[in-house]
């Protein structure tokens, strides 16, 4: 291994407090941990990883490199330790990648005088090529030389070593670092993966991710898998690679192949329930983009100068009046002027007037960027002139266009409907959209699934006794006690309105856990009820005839089929099935109906 420039005092073998003197009794070793392809288990290569004496204060990173800055040896510890870990790992004879931790300082300068090219000549003596070796670049915040680092990269990638952006997404890596080194692998921090299953926003962050390192043509590892349902998630995400203590443990000996719990997840048909984001519903949608351009007048023009002004903009429907700073002051309607414009002697009395003497002076304005949420609101406000005026559309107090309350009426209706879609605004379980993709990955997945569909029995009459309040708290009961006898992390739970919930099992004992959803959704239903009824046994409430008839306490039924691998194909015909499996159980007063595809 090439020597560095660093004295080598003797000292005592416990005297391991000091990065110079490790350095120079080269008393660093390595650690290997493997990073594995998602899609079939292999391995593709290792992370070096450096290790002081075990035992010893400087063992763990952290305390070996703050040490080495103390000492002023970043660099030549950095350099070190890349050396050692090609010497180490070139004695495993393993095959993959070696993945290589450099800052691009340390890089820059390794390139710079040379090291590089001579550690690689020593490494190839021992049989390690440089097409094997990846360096991984940390401390993207510090990257003062940006031309350097590519001048470096530049010459290891002729040499045939690959490149890979470590930690992206810690809070100090850079999108901008990414497109111009354009790295081979980009290792995603360990927070995104940390208990993925659960936050939806994380695995959105994963979609974007991709959907970059395809634009930058790199392909992504996700680092820190430690659980099972984490694993399956990313696999189904279509991420390339992971590494964590899931996978393999770092070893002096590296890994042949991934530990057994993670082969067994890689192997297995069974598909990831995605979290799923509880939308809004607005799809981006901000005032602005319900804008429509449309001049404005100045707060000095008189009442004639509107009615020219009106006369030419004849689609206008309203104008806004702007002081000379542009900012808003006032809305006037054009229905509302033109008919006072029309009365007996208006234009003589009034005239040359200014133009806000029957203005709304306080017109509703919005800023460009506020969201449809917010708007909503608007709706439902005590000033309902928006409806017929419109409202202002400002930036910063500055005048931007007008809005029509009809725009705002239609684009907050389709921003619900669409919502509703992918979450019911009820139990905010998901919609339709999210329902029909799971069932498509699961007939793609080749493994059978059980779809079953819920719904409640004597439940309008119900509604109609007691009020929507407690009909819509028996619907939320429905979802918390399927909630409750769920596998969240294998059983997908729908929402499609109403009293009508679908459950997509991956669970072997589904038929128990749905027999469990109805036994203790019909005791907990019973507490709704008032105390005669219950006493009664049910209600007297008119039927769908309008015929006055006993009802009994509403229970739940559920239909369930067992789909079949290359049975059904298609997601409306899982649907079907399950919706005619649910009318038998109604029909048959059943609890749970079983029917195969």
């Amino acid at each position: 291994m090439p020597a560095l420039l660093i004295d080598r005092p003797t000292c005592p073998a416990t005297q391991l407090h000091s990065a110079r003197r490790l350095i120079a009794e080269e008393r660093l070793h390595t650690l290997f941990q493997p990073i594995v392809s998602l899609d079939c288990g292999v391995i593709y290569g290792h992370e070096a990883l450096v290790r002081g004496p075990a035992g010893s204060p400087l063992e763990m990173p952290d305390a070996l490199f703050a040490a080495g800055r103390a000492e002023g040896l970043s660099m030549e510890l950095e350099i070190r330790c890349a050396l050692q870990a090609m010497k180490d790992w070139s004695q495993l004879q393993r095959p993959g990648k070696l993945l290589i931790n450099m800052s691009a300082a340390a890089l820059s300068q390794a390139t710079a005088d040379g090291r590089w090219q001579r550690g690689l000549g020593i490494c190839e003596d021992y049989g390690l090529q440089p097409t094997e070796l990846m360096i991984e670049l940390t401390e993207h915040e510090r990257v003062a030389d940006i031309d350097a680092l590519r001048r470096g990269l530049t010459l290891l990638r002729r040499l045939g070593v690959g490149v890979a952006l470590d930690d992206f997404g810690d809070g100090r890596s850079s999108l901008r670092l990414w497109s111009e080194i354009q790295p081979n692998l980009v290792k995603i921090d360990k927070y995104f993966t940390r208990e993925l299953p659960a936050h939806a926003e994380k695995l959105q962050t994963f979609r974007a991710l991709l959907q970059l390192a395809e634009t930058f043509g790199a392909q992504l590892v996700a680092e820190g898998i430690e659980q099972p349902e984490e694993l399956r998630v990313l696999r189904d995400l279509g991420v390339s690679y992971g590494q964590g203590w899931l996978l393999g443990h770092p070893s002096s000996s590296g890994a042949s192949e991934a530990a057994p719990a993670a082969l067994q997840v890689l192997a297995s048909k069974e598909i990831a329930v995605m979290p799923e984001l509880r939308r809004a519903g607005g799809s981006g949608i901000t005032a602005e983009k319900l804008m429509m351009p449309a001049p404005a007048i100045s707060d000095q023009a008189s009442h004639e100068q509107l009615y020219r002004f009106f006369t030419e903009h004849e689609d206008q429907h309203a104008v806004a009046v702007i002081n000379a700073a542009q900012q808003p002051v006032a809305l006037i309607d054009r229905a509302q002027f033109i008919s006072r414009w029309a009365k007996p002697f208006f234009m003589d009395l009034y005239g040359r007037r200014p133009c806000t003497l029957y203005a709304n002076p306080s017109p509703l304005i919005v800023d460009a960027d506020t969201g449809i949420e917010a708007l909503t609101r608007v709706l439902t406000s005590a000033d309902q002139r928006y409806l017929r005026e419109g409202f202002i559309i400002s930036r910063q107090g500055r005048y931007l266009g007008l809005g029509t309350g009809e725009q705002l009426v239609r684009s907050v209706t389709e921003a619900r409907i669409e919502a509703a879609r992918h979450a019911n605004p009820l139990t905010f379980l998901p919609g339709n959209i999210p329902l029909s993709q799971h069932i498509g990955r699961l007939l793609s997945s080749g493994r059978e699934f059980v779809a079953a569909y819920a719904d409640l029995n004597q439940f309008k009459p119900f509604n109609d006794q007691y009020g929507y309040w407690r009909g819509d708290e028996m619907i939320r009961l429905v979802a918390r006690v399927i909630g409750a006898h769920c596998d969240s992390q294998r059983d997908f739970v729908g929402h499609v309105g109403g009293d009508d919930f679908v459950m997509l099992f991956q669970s072997d004992d589904w038929e128990q856990r749905c027999e469990q959803i109805v036994g203790r959704f019909n005791e907990l239903a019973r507490n709704l009820f008032d105390a005669e009824a219950l006493e009664a046994g049910g209600i007297m409430a008119e039927d769908r005839e309008g015929n006055l008839r006993f009802h009994p306490c509403t229970t739940l039924s559920i239909g369930a089929v067992r789909v079949a691998p290359g049975r059904l194909h298609r997601a409306e015909d899982v649907a079907s099935a399950a919706a005619a499996a649910k009318r038998q159980a109604k029909h048959g007063a059943l609890a749970v109906y079983v029917m195969a595809a």
